[in-house]
This record gives C-alpha cells, structure tokens and sequence, in this order.
C-alpha cells in the first residue's frame, strides 16, 4: 500500500525530498470538480433526534464529538469507526468532526464542524498524507456536506474559538471521544456530562422505522453470510477457523461496512469460551462449530446472531440434547417479549429452562429452584452470560442507560434485543460427565418488540436442531457462491 500516516510530510525515513520545480509543477494544471451532493432521505429522522435531544437540555450548550482516526502501527491508521451517538444525531461518517449545538429561544442551533475537502491553493492536496485528497480521496464542501447532510456546516478550524465562547457552567460534553475536546471544555461537574451520555443511550432505546430498515438490511446480509460459511464447510475433513471467519468477513465487507464485532469462531472445546476470537483452531467431523457474527451494515447498525452447528451435518444424540435444551430456553424467552415486560422476567424464564435441562442432564448439585435462588444461582457455572442485549448501532446498545431504562426496566416497542443463551461445558470442568466437556452450544437471534410480541429479525436462518440438520444439507448441495 501507499504511505499513509500521522507524522509530519518529511519526518519518516522513507518521505521523499520534494524540489522545487516539481512543487510549482503540482500547483498547476487542475481542473476544478463538485460533487453531485443530495439530501439523504434519513436526514429529517437526525433532524427529530437532534430536537428531541435539544428538548432535554434547554439552555444549555451540548458538545458531541466523532473521534479521530486511531494509530495501527506507526504511519498507518485503524479503519476509522464514528462515535455512535455522533452519527445517529448527524449521519456524518468521516473522523475529527463535532456537533455543536448552541441554545437559542425556541430549542437549539446545530452546526457541524468538519475539515472540508483539501484545496488546491495550498499544496495538502498532495502533500498531506492524512487529509491530502491525492492521498484520502475528495472530501465534502462545506456547501456540499450542509446540502447531504441538511445541517449547518462550519470549518473545523474554528472550531477552537466556538469551544472557547462556551459557558463552562452550562455546556456538557460527550466526552471520551476528542482529546482536544476533552481538554478545551473542562468541567467541576462530571455528572453532567455523564448524564448526557445517559440520555443518548436512552434516546435511542426506541429505534424508529428508518433504524429498522437498517437493522433488517444488516440482518440480512448476516443470514448471507453463515449461507456463504456453511457452503464451504466441509463435513469429512478440518479447515480453519479463521477459513469460516474470513469467508463470512468477505460477505460482511461486501454486502455492509464491515463486521460489526470480533467475529466467533468456536470449534470443539472453544465453542465452550464465550468471547473465543484468536479463530486458530481447526473444525473436525463430530464437533460443534459455533459461529457468533454479524454484519454492520453501510448506516454502521449491526446484526449480532449465533448459530451452533454439528461438523459432520448431524448432531450426536448427546449434543443434540445440550442444543435442544438451549434451543427451548431460547423460544421461551422470546414467548414472553411483549410491550411492559420486564427485562429481567425475560432472563429469569430463559434461565429456569437452562437449569431444568441442567439437572435433566444431571449436571446441577441442588434442585432446580435451589439453583435459581438469586443467593446461589448455581446453574451460572455452565452459562455465565445474561440472556441477552439492546442492539443498533452499538453490538451492546444504549449501554449507557440508567438500569432502570434497561436491565431493571421493561421492554417498549420499538426496542431490538437479542436472545441468546448458552450452555458451556468446559473441558476441566470434573462437576460434569466427561461425555459433555468441551461441548459449547448458543443460539442467538436479533428480536423486535412489537405493539403484538416479539418479531425475530433474523429468521431467515434455522433454529431448531432438525431444521439446523436441513439447512447444512442444503447449503452444501448448493455449493459455494461469489458475493
């Protein structure tokens, strides 16, 4: 690749010395260019969130950074991912920008700062590896990304002096995101700013129908993706785990921005650790694979969906009662997600099924009520993890909710929540029958809450053991495909 970095044009090693006369050359010669810039149509829906936001703070300032592009190794950056609360209020994808929302009689006046495209009557465009436009590629306007976005627009480098005008006692920062904003509009008072990272994540609790066309589209290009992984799995002999990751990471790139987490590829015993990303394992006939992926996609909102499925096309009657177990405990959480149901009522009925096919499997040292009294819960050494999580743009959304908007509240409609629970048998574990260690089974699904219940998302992909069996079978016939 190119050189591409944060240091100064000069201060590498490999930076070329450039002579004067191919600087002159460079200045001239350009023809000038505009983008064909049109409004987004999801520009009216950051539009109410930014109202809905001003109405919580009247009269005061709000500061909501982006964040920068991070270092990778030297002179190479990380994909650069926006602040999630910054593109929801906005929709603007590119680093170093800031939403300032100033107030004014009847709510608030919104300008985003940004850097505008490189002009060519200095020599950036060329020179500047981090922001030069022969280097990065051609940047908005301000015109051009006020007209996109429908949002006043303003040059990053005044942004110092609008910092500086503000009110410490009624400004509050986003903070974490900008280290120069950090640093500019310092407070007495961290709880303010705390709160307001609290009011955006439960501003976006409810996702509105635009959200939901997003959530659906990555979703979909999920269900493409374990399509894409089952047609190269191999029933009679081992491939990488990594194989599986970089099969589904190709159809996450293809179809969406990128992979929305650290993509799961448990085989065997790593089905049985929870967060297993290292992927340097193999898969073998008769194991269980576990797969925990998901596609963000384009708009940055992600999917996030498990599926566990036998190696060899069919489960063992062993592991099929493991999955089975899971798979029940699964179909009554979502049974019970309506509007008003209390999230931890959810995970309680998740959790009993799981205990009850803990002691069927003989597993649990004390009864089945025994083992879900809050002062034991017992049953948590074989499933650790909760039933599941809000999800958006964020894989874990709106993580900054008070609990009582969340884990110690009830479900709205307009909430997506995954479901997704587990039994892990590690391989050490001697509480266990040796028949079961090292057997991992989760089944996760992206679920809406519904004015009526509960809708499953991600229902283009199979749940229940036979159909899991059906739908392996049929992929591999079907053969592998390009994207």
């Amino acid at each position: 690749m190119e050189d591409a970095g944060q240091q100064p044009t000069g201060s590498q090693s490999h930076d070329p010395d450039f002579p004067e006369r191919f600087i002159q050359f460079m200045r001239t010669g350009w023809r000038d260019s505009s983008l064909d810039t049109a409004p987004r149509v999801e520009a009216p829906n950051h539009a109410k969130r930014r109202a809905d936001l001003s109405s919580a703070f009247p009269g005061e300032t709000l500061v909501i950074p982006t964040g920068a592009e991070s270092v990778r190794s030297n002179d190479t950056n990380n994909p650069f991912r926006p602040g999630t609360e910054h593109v929801w209020l906005t929709g603007e994808h590119d680093p170093d920008a800031v939403l300032l929302m100033r107030p004014t009689d009847s709510g608030h006046e919104a300008t985003l700062f940004i850097r505008p495209r490189s002009p060519r009557d200095t020599d950036e465009f060329f020179r500047d590896r981090d922001h030069g436009e022969l280097w990065i590629g051609r940047r908005h306007t301000l015109a051009e990304k006020s007209t996109e976005l429908q949002l006043n627009t303003a040059h990053l480098d005044d942004l110092p002096a609008a910092l500086d005008d503000c009110a410490p006692g009624r400004t509050r920062v986003l903070r974490g995101f900008d280290a120069s904003v950090d640093a500019r509009v310092r407070t007495a008072e961290p709880e303010r700013d705390r709160e307001l990272a609290r009011v955006l994540s439960e501003l976006r609790l409810v996702k509105d129908a635009w959200e939901l066309e997003q959530l659906q589209d990555a979703v979909d290009a999920t269900v493409r993706g374990f399509e894409d992984v089952a047609r190269i799995l191999p029933a009679d002999r081992a491939v990488s785990e990594r194989l599986i990751e970089g099969v589904f990471g190709l159809r996450a790139r293809h179809d969406g921005n990128t992979v929305g987490y650290g993509s799961i590829v448990g085989s065997g015993a790593h089905a049985a650790i929870l967060h297993w990303m290292r992927n340097d394992g193999r898969t073998n006939p008769g194991d269980l694979l576990l797969m925990d992926m998901g596609v963000e996609n384009r708009h940055l909102y992600t999917a996030d969906v498990t599926r566990t499925v036998p190696v060899s096309g069919t489960f063992s009657p062993l592991q099929r009662q493991v999955y089975e177990i899971v798979y029940r405990s699964q179909q009554a959480g979502i049974d019970v997600i309506r509007p008003g149901t209390a999230f931890d009522d959810v995970h309680q009925t998740c959790m009993r099924v799981l205990a009850e096919g803990l002691a069927d499997l003989g597993v649990l040292p004390v009864s089945v009520d025994q083992a879900m009294d809050p002062k034991s819960i017992l049953y948590r050494r074989w499933t650790l993890h909760g039933f599941g999580h809000m999800l958006g743009l964020d894989v874990h959304d709106c993580a900054s909710a008070r609990k009582e908007k969340y884990r110690e509240g009830t479900l709205e409609a307009g909430y997506v929540l995954t479901v997704e629970p587990g039994l892990y048998f590690q391989p050490e574990d001697e509480l266990v029958p040796a028949e079961l260690r090292g057997i991992g089974v989760r089944i996760e699904d992206d679920v809406l809450v519904t004015p009526a219940g509960a809708q499953v998302l991600s229902a283009g992909l199979p749940r229940t053991a036979d159909d899991v069996e059906s739908w392996l079978a049929a992929q591999r016939e079907a053969g592998p495909r390009l994207p």
